[in-house]
């Protein structure tokens, strides 16, 4: 009962779909406003039956119901409570759900956080997310059932895949997939805008808080995926620029770069025309992103093996979603009111700089992620780019964007001039070449130019904001003008630039060793001696251990222990490396347990890891910054102050077109 159930829940919330996307968009076209006003009801109707949908799958893997073949593939009764709940997104099927369902729930936040806004307006959003909503529902529903019966029913699941039986699983694709989905809201904006023509400030107000929630919960699931490919998969490193993972990083590229165009359009009124495509652009790459994972085309730690003709359908809802807005912005883009003038030296020009250089930037990784794909496709045999592509090409198209950051913090308003820039400016950059230089040489056994570069810029981005908050301070609103969007926007510049020097320290400073250790034996490593104490054996709720217990000595004095182990799930027949980590805020001491060798000795993997954890608190620092920016109460007394605007002209905003 309950899977027919669920399986009835998913029909009425595509119906709420197609009602929330086709009335409110034929109402706003022919004047009906009764029609624009069922767009609120829809999509919270839609959202009820999508949330009971949910949580009836997640009962159903709660109470082990292996008559649903999902349940049966994806659990086991073994399998601890918190790995069945999560186990609910932990493939295919159940994965689109929670898409889905956090679709419902940004479309819902729109109903309700956006009701100053004009009745026509707030009513093509909604109807632009229903019709993303009703293409993935329908997809649900003809390739991807969740409750599709499975007959016989097994006595017991195939449990989850080991890979995923993990806390940061339970909480990273959630995360990853409000980020994603949540770019739906500003498409929906851009597209709402093209179709009434009211691509002014107003709409890059309405939109830039949208935007700047969907890139933390963005930057928090990419931050996460680093962390736990780095603790789970047993390789020791942090980013492998994998397909999927490259998949996550264009819309952030993209989404970094609306950000900063959206506040030169909201303040100045400039740059329309590239605001909007970066829009279609940041949810055009989520769809891609779902693309690659779920179409079979690409191999994958992350990917879900599923048939390839569900990549067609996505492909096709790609083509129509994206095709028809960029068709959109084609016929509306030359009729749009040209923006305020501005100098060559200004603000408008080191954010429009930045926002190139990011999309530069993601261009780069879409080529190096999709080429190979091509290549395959029409029999130019098999193409593998790797780390060496990106790490040639990303990096020096950032430097620019990190170069110039400093500079538009600093700098004016439509117009302002070399000289006050470097009055301002000479002293920390000058500051930041010595200090970096000095640190560099004097601290580093071996100089490369990269970290040389990165310290240096570190120090450049950073003491650009505190000076910017300085000066803030020291003017006559004093505190006053220190907003939270202002703080915040330091914040996350600072958060980049503790990242880049952890991802600079690590990638250049690490070391590592592999080899062979029995019982008793050690190893020396960046003046570190790791004894194999210990082998144990241990159990789990589902799976059988190995466990090596390994002492980490300094100067012939114990500083931790280590726990490492090789687990065996019998179920899915599969091996795990769980590694053993000493965190600390500059090093980190990773110890991985390989494969047992013939004579009792153990392959094993030793790494030293310089400032790994500064990549991830940077990453803590930029999700904080845009949580404080995207709250920011400029916003909410702007949209006060438009509400009274409208009133005082004899309009209703809930009712204006």
């Amino acid at each position: 009962m309950i899977p027919e159930l669920g399986h009835f829940a998913l029909i009425l919330a595509l119906c709420m779909a197609l009602v929330q996307s086709i009335l409110p968009l034929l109402g706003a076209a022919r004047g009906r406003l009764g029609w624009v006003m069922l767009a609120t009801p829809a999509a919270r109707g839609q959202c009820l039956f999508m949330s009971l949908a949910f949580g009836l799958l997640t009962y159903s893997f709660i109470v082990n119901d292996f008559s649903l073949a999902y349940v049966a593939n994806n659990s086991n009764s073994s399998l601890p409570l918190q790995y069945r709940i999560s186990a609910v997104w932990g493939a295919h099927e159940g994965s689109l759900l929670l898409w889905a369902q956090i679709l419902s729930f940004w479309t819902v936040a729109v109903t309700i956080f956006s009701r100053s806004l004009t009745l026509i307006f707030r009513g093509r959003v909604i109807a632009v997310m229903g019709l993303v909503s009703t293409g993935f529902i329908l997809f649900m529903l003809v390739t991807s059932n969740p409750f599709a019966r499975l007959f016989p029913m097994p006595m017991d699941g195939g449990d989850l895949n080991p890979l995923l039986q993990d806390p940061g699983l339970i909480i990273h694709p959630p995360m990853l997939y409000t980020g994603y989905v949540g770019f739906s809201v500003v498409f929906a904006f851009a597209v709402a805008a093209l179709l009434g023509g009211q691509l002014d400030s107003a709409w890059a107000r309405w939109s830039r808080p949208w935007t700047v929630v969907a890139w933390v919960f963005l930057s928090l699931g990419i931050t996460l995926g680093s962390w736990w490919a780095y603790y789970e998969l047993g390789w020791g490193g942090w980013w492998f620029w994998d397909p999927v993972e490259n998949a996550s990083f264009m819309p952030w590229l993209v989404g970094t770069a609306l950000i900063h165009s959206l506040a030169a359009t909201e303040k100045r009124g400039v740059f329309k025309n590239w605001t909007v495509l970066l829009a279609i652009c940041a949810f055009a790459l989520s769809l891609l992103g779902t693309f690659l994972v779920r179409s079979g085309v690409l191999t994958s730690v992350h990917a879900f093996a599923t048939d390839p003709a569900r990549g067609v359908f996505i492909l096709a809802l790609l083509v129509i979603y994206i095709g028809g807005a960029l068709t959109l912005y084609a016929w509306r883009a030359p009729g749009m009111a040209k923006g305020n003038s501005f100098e060559l030296v200004s603000k408008e020009t080191f954010l429009l700089i930045n926002s190139v250089c990011l999309t530069i930037a993601m261009a780069t990784v879409l080529l190096g992620t999709v080429y190979p794909i091509f290549t395959e496709a029409f029999s130019l045999g098999k193409l593998s780019v790797g780390a060496p592509y990106f790490n040639t090409v990303f990096i020096p198209l950032m430097l620019p964007s990190a170069v110039f950051m400093a500079f538009g913090v600093m700098a004016r308003w439509r117009a302002d001039t070399v000289a006050r820039l470097w009055q301002q400016l000479k002293y920390i950059c000058i500051g930041s070449v010595v200090v970096g230089a000095l640190l560099t040489f004097m601290l580093m056994e071996q100089v490369f130019i990269y970290t040389a570069l990165a310290v240096i810029l570190s120090l450049w981005i950073t003491a650009a904001n505190l000076l910017a908050i300085y000066e803030r301070l020291r003017g006559q609103s004093g505190l006053r003008s220190l907003s939270t969007g202002f703080i915040g926007m330091s914040l996350a510049h600072i958060g980049f630039a503790v990242s880049i020097i952890g991802i600079s320290m690590t990638s250049y400073y690490s070391s590592e060793t592999h080899t062979r250790l029995g019982l008793g034996d050690s190893v020396k490593l960046a003046g570190y001696e790791f004894q194999l104490e210990q082998l144990r054996d241990v159990s789990g709720p589902n799976y059988q251990a190995t466990e090596a217990v390994v002492l980490v000595l300094r100067d012939g004095k114990q500083i931790t222990t280590l726990h490492s182990q090789k687990r065996m799930y019998p179920v899915r027949g599969m091996p795990m490396t769980e590694a053993g980590i000493d965190a600390g805020l500059f090093r980190d001491l990773y110890f991985s347990l390989g494969e047992a060798l013939d004579n009792k000795d153990w392959s094993v993997r030793i790494y030293h890891r310089p400032f790994v954890r500064w990549i991830w608190l940077g990453g803590l620092f930029m999700v904080v910054g845009g949580l404080l920016a995207a709250f920011d109460r400029r916003y909410r007394l702007s949209v006060r102050r438009q509400a009274a605007q409208l009133a005082g002209n004899g309009v209703v905003p809930g009712t204006a077109t």
